[in-house]
């Protein structure tokens, strides 16, 4: 496996998807997407673009070797971490202000 379809494949399984779910968000057929993986399939840039996009990385993240990629892992466990984080406060900053409405509905009655 060279280190393109390595790196992809790491990001794949940091998100829990499995080749089926990415390869729908690429549109393309599972066995096509399990080539791009194993490295069979060489990926031009602007699928290499698309995959960057599907899992919120920098083209580089997924062209760096494996040396080069030990500092940006941490970066990109870190970086994801952090957006589930927010996502999860937003969620919560949701919840607190329907919980306010409704116990204001209730009050009035």
């Amino acid at each position: 496996m060279d280190h393109i379809g390595k790196n992809i494949k790491l990001l794949r399984q940091k998100h829990n998807w499995n080749q089926s779910q990415v390869a729908k968000q690429l549109k393309i057929s599972t066995p096509a997407f399990s080539k791009i993986e194993t490295g069979i399939t060489d990926v031009n840039y602007s699928r290499l673009d698309q995959i960057a996009k599907i899992f919120e990385v920098p083209v580089t993240a997924l062209l760096a070797q494996e040396k080069d990629n030990f500092q940006s892992k941490r970066q990109e466990e870190l970086e994801i971490l952090t957006n589930k984080l927010n996502k999860r406060e937003e969620e919560i900053i949701k919840l607190q202000s329907l919980l306010i409405e409704l116990y204001e509905e209730v009050r009035k009655k």
